[in-house]
């Protein structure tokens, strides 16, 4: 008997999960007689109902695969030891196995159990029916039903109650019917429970009637049926019905419990009338921590997130203990506003309360560290549980996602596969967004292939994000194709087509889808309106947005952060920077991202007015993030606003935000280089961190190139070779064009090389620069080569590189057959590719063709012509003579011409040696730039030609009077890697003796062979 008093205090320890680690039957069964049975049978018993109420099954959060599988093992161990008793059977112990088994869900034991059953009364049959009703099996039930009848078992109500539930869960009132007739006939019509079920099944198959005939049959209706009744007014949406019965059962002296009050509380908060919840709140004497929950969750889903926190606090003076829920809630809140300092004390008050390792809390933890961009600490909160499902595995993937670590997600992907959890969509959604944002179609492929085979290619979340993925990835045709096979499309899936396109900058698609969406009865939200926005401001289409505008204000959204904030930036975007500031006026509140759009359209337009709106937002409590200060140095572009520049730079250096960050370490270098100060460029660049990002290298050699450095340009991309980094599409077009500005074919020839040998050769911007770079050079035959080869040649600058080079070149007519084989394309040109098509025009004197090329541009495709298209009408009239022409269209322009328009036209006046008309336009010419030598060397050079020495001889005059003098002409050559400029009259090169040398040598073998140097046209400087 020692043994046995033993066995049983193991038993009762309430720790004991798993009894077979704690005692060994088989070493006391020897000494078991028949006297002991019965306490024996009692006592496991008493073991199996204790284990059933360990089991939370009302909670799926705790409902872990590693929690039901030892509770199932639990079950197994107490089963075996009732068959070795030989009484596993027998009475009340089978019927509690069977009710163990089916709390852990494990079907198959179960009915195996329930099976051997000596008898199979109806508890036991309720055990199975609470089972498959737990795993919404609801066919099993009605078959299980059907087979207690056949068996002669009456149901009871609690039976009945079960049946009807499921007839609630499919919503079929016939069946509903046809069970309410078996509970009228076995008399349990009275029975609270079966008039709560009756009630809740008639309100959840849509028949409120029925429901109000059973409330109002009932004679003295408890509080089950009073809520079951409210909660069906609630179902079918009759909000204020369910309040008068609330009403109605306060009116009736009948004190309201807590379920009831909750249920209506719940009623009312679903319904975002958190004002009625607040007072019935106030109207509960105690409120339980399930009712605080309601409140705090209830805000927390309608966005109300500060009151959430404040309910909340007061629920912890109350002294309320909270529980997993009510952490779960207030974290989604503290998520949603990114509050880490709150998210700090919950987290230490879970590991307080020991909720630190429930899942549930966990990985609501998870997802606040998430929202707040602390994903090493979300890492750590999930590699401190024990215990892993798969709502905490997927909430780890969605923070990496959210957050840019595709690489992460792939990872941990991997490794959720791996411990045995299967995804599902919410899985799939992350890991296709991980593909999104590393631009991994490859893998986004694979993993479609992955979802179909598993029948997840229906569901909408994982449509919907299949339809991101590949936008996302460029692959707008897979894209489009994945939208169109969704049958019930919502706001998320137009949404991701129309940014799509708007990013891959395909603007009319999405106007065209935005339209249809509208068509299809789907009413855009801020997202869609957001994205139709940035596409009206990359095509400066200001009409197009300003009736977007009236939408939003119609739907009463022009006054919210998002939408308010695009708004400001299309405005700012079309040049309409009073109209930006009028929607910034009007907005309620202002965010970073609005004030970083105005800031960012002031800084191009009026840069002291940025500068107030910058100390506005620091007055209002806002943090500049790195795209104001971003904003500030892109206005801080020449050597006067230098100072300020420097100011800024300092401020970035205090607040810390440098360090790491290449969007200011890109602003600050090319500030610095537009500013003349390459030196101080160099050395900020040297600060940075090794190694250095292609972004910065980029930064740096383009900044040199487009200030006209171009071997500093080349230096850097050499150095930064030498450092391994890889160029990507944006360096090598810059490192081209420095290129193509020193004509260094062997340079271009090198890095040709590369791009071949990383894959850029299949990118269209980098072969577009490489086009551009050997036509500039000279080697028209490798330029066009380029062109032919390449695989997409879907973006203007591919063709304009092309027929600028023929143009340049002198092959006018390769050009225009480009032209028209790009409008054949259906390519839209643009004023590039018009300037392109004109200068061939002129260098082949097709006057007529450019005249009606001239009329197609402004006529057919609306383009304002600038200057430069101007001038070169005027060089295509004056080249060939139409001299008069010319002048006449220069005094049709609408505005003043300037000293390019006087420049080719005194150019045309040259060629043609017209010397009265030279003269005047040379006048009109030194008027607008009087300090400008060329004209002058121009004019001389006419009248040089033609013989008129005395007014050669004035023009020098002016000149000497002026102290202007005429910049000497220079050339270069490339030898080894080192570029050697050479200026006439030059005499301070080192290699100066043995270059003038060589240079008398082929001046004497050139007048041998009879050459004479033309000196009509000559105005040589004079000391």
């Amino acid at each position: 008997m020692r043994h046995i008093r033993a066995l049983f205090t193991a038993l009762y320890r309430p720790d004991s999960l798993s009894i077979h680690h704690q005692f060994n039957f088989s070493t006391i069964q020897s000494q078991l007689n028949q006297s002991s049975e019965h306490k024996i049978y009692s006592h496991l018993l008493k073991i199996c109902l204790r284990q059933c109420q360990r089991i939370k099954i009302r909670h799926p959060f705790d409902e872990t695969p590693q929690r039901l599988a030892q509770a199932s093992r639990t079950s197994k161990t107490i089963h075996a030891q009732t068959l070795i008793f030989g009484f596993g059977s027998k009475g009340q112990l089978g019927n509690a196995i069977v009710d163990l088994y089916s709390k852990c869900g494990n079907a198959e034991f179960s009915l195996k159990a329930f099976n051997q059953l000596e008898k199979q009364d109806i508890l036991a049959w309720n055990s199975v029916l609470s089972m498959y009703s737990r795993q919404g099996a609801v066919k099993q039930i009605f078959r299980c039903l059907g087979s207690l009848q056949n068996c002669g078992v009456p149901p009871n109500q609690f039976t009945y109650a079960i049946v009807l539930s499921s007839c609630a869960r499919l919503v079929d009132i016939d069946l509903g019917k046809q069970v309410h007739c078996g509970v009228i006939k076995m008399g349990f019509e009275f029975y609270s429970f079966c008039e709560g079920s009756l009630i809740d099944m008639y309100s959840k198959c849509g028949s409120l009637v029925d429901s109000r005939k059973i409330f109002d049959a009932v004679e003295y209706p408890d509080t089950v049926s009073w809520t079951a009744m409210i909660a069906g007014y609630v179902q079918v949406g009759l909000p204020e019905e369910a309040l008068k019965v609330f009403e109605d059962m306060q009116k009736l002296d009948l004190v309201p419990d807590q379920v009831a009050f909750v249920t209506v509380i719940t009623a009312c908060v679903g319904l975002g009338r958190l004002d009625d919840a607040c007072d019935l709140f106030a109207q509960m004497p105690n409120p339980n921590v399930v009712a605080w929950n309601v409140m705090i969750s209830g805000h927390a889903k309608r966005g109300c997130n500060i009151e959430a926190i404040n309910f909340f606090q007061n629920m912890w003076r109350t002294g309320v203990k909270s529980t997993r829920s009510t952490l779960g809630s207030l974290l989604s809140a503290i998520a949603s506003l990114a509050a880490l300092n709150y998210g700090l004390l919950v987290h230490a008050q879970a590991i307080k309360q020991g909720l630190n390792s429930n899942v549930y809390v966990g990985s609501s933890l998870i997802s606040m560290y998430a929202k707040c961009e602390k994903m090493e600490a979300a890492k750590k909160v999930f590699d401190a549980l024990d215990e892993r499902n798969l709502v905490l595995w997927n909430a780890l993937l969605g923070g990496y996602a959210q957050n840019g670590y595709g690489s992460q997600v792939m990872k941990l992907f991997s490794e959720m596969r791996s411990c045995g959890f299967q995804p599902d969509e919410f899985s799939y959604t992350s890991i296709l967004s991980a593909c999104a944002c590393l631009e991994c179609l490859q893998m986004g492929l694979q993993l479609h292939s992955f979802i179909i085979k598993h029948n997840f290619e229906c569901n909408l979340f994982v449509e919907n994000a299949l339809v991101d993925m590949y936008a996302k990835c460029g692959a707008l045709e897979e894209a489009r194709q994945q939208f169109e096979s969704i049958r019930n499309k919502d706001n998320v899936s137009w949404n991701a087509i129309i940014v799509g396109y708007v990013q891959e900058e395909n603007e009319d698609a999405a106007f065209i889808m935005f339209q249809r969406m509208s068509l299809d009865g789907i009413t855009p939200d801020e997202v869609s309106l957001a994205s139709i926005l940035s596409a009206c401001s990359n095509l400066q289409a200001l009409e197009q947005g300003e009736q977007v505008h009236s939408f939003l204000v119609k739907s009463g959204l022009q006054k919210s952060l998002y939408a308010g904030s695009s708004l400001i930036d299309m405005y700012v975007k079309c040049g309409s920077i009073e109209a930006a500031r009028n929607v910034f006026s009007c907005m309620p509140n202002r965010s970073v991202v609005s004030m970083n759009a105005l800031i960012a359209g002031y800084a191009q337009h009026d840069f002291d007015e940025a500068i107030d709106l910058f100390h506005e937002m620091q007055n209002g409590g806002l943090n500049p993030s790195e795209i104001t200060f971003a904003s500030l140095l892109d206005a801080c572009n020449g050597p006067v606003k230098l100072n300020l520049g420097r100011q800024i730079h300092c401020l970035i250096l205090k607040r810390g935000l440098l360090s790491g960050d290449d969007l200011l370490g890109v602003s600050l270098l090319v500030m610095y280089i537009n500013s003349q100060r390459k030196t101080d460029a160099d050395i900020l660049f040297s600060e940075f961190q090794y190694p250095k990002s292609t972004i910065l290298w980029t930064a740096i050699i383009s900044a040199h190139t487009q200030n006209g450095c171009s071997e500093e340009a080349l230096q850097f991309y050499r150095e930064m070779r030498r450092n391994d980094a890889i160029p990507d599409q944006a360096a090598f077009a810059s490192v081209l064009k420095a290129c193509s500005t020193l004509a260094s074919l062997a340079d271009g020839r090198v890095i040709h090389t590369l791009i071949f040998h990383i894959g850029f050769d299949s990118d269209e911007l980098t072969c577009s620069a490489l086009v551009d770079m050997y036509a500039k050079c000279g080697e028209i035959k490798s330029s066009v080569q380029v062109f032919e080869e390449m695989g997409s040649k879907t973006d203007v600058i591919s063709w304009n590189s092309m027929i600028v080079g023929f143009a340049k070149n002198g092959y006018a007519e390769n050009a225009l057959k480009i032209f028209n084989k790009m409008i054949q394309t259906q390519i839209r040109p643009d004023d590039v590719t018009f300037l392109g098509v004109l200068t061939a025009c002129s260098h082949s004197g097709r006057v007529s063709e450019g005249h009606e090329i001239f009329d197609i541009m402004v006529n057919t495709y609306k383009i304002v012509p600038r200057v430069d298209h101007y001038a070169c009408m005027i060089d295509l009239l004056g080249r060939w003579g139409f001299l008069i022409e010319a002048e006449e269209f220069i005094d049709k322009l609408k505005f003043e011409p300037d000293a390019m328009i006087w420049a080719t036209l005194l150019g045309a006046c040259r060629i043609h040696g017209d010397d009265i008309r030279a003269r005047r336009v040379a006048e009109k010419l030194i008027e607008l730039e009087p300090e400008n030598s060329s004209s002058y060397v121009l004019l001389s050079n006419i009248y040089a030609a033609s013989g008129n020495w005395d007014e050669v001889n004035s023009v020098r005059r002016t000149m000497r009077e002026k102290g202007l003098r005429k910049f000497p002409g220079c050339s270069w050559i490339e030898v080894g890697q080192k570029t050697n400029l050479f200026v006439a009259g030059d005499k301070f090169h080192p290699s100066s003796g043995e270059i003038h040398a060589v240079l008398k040598d082929l001046i004497s073998l050139m007048k041998k062979n009879g050459f004479v140097a033309e000196t009509d046209s000559l105005l040589l400087d004079e000391d």
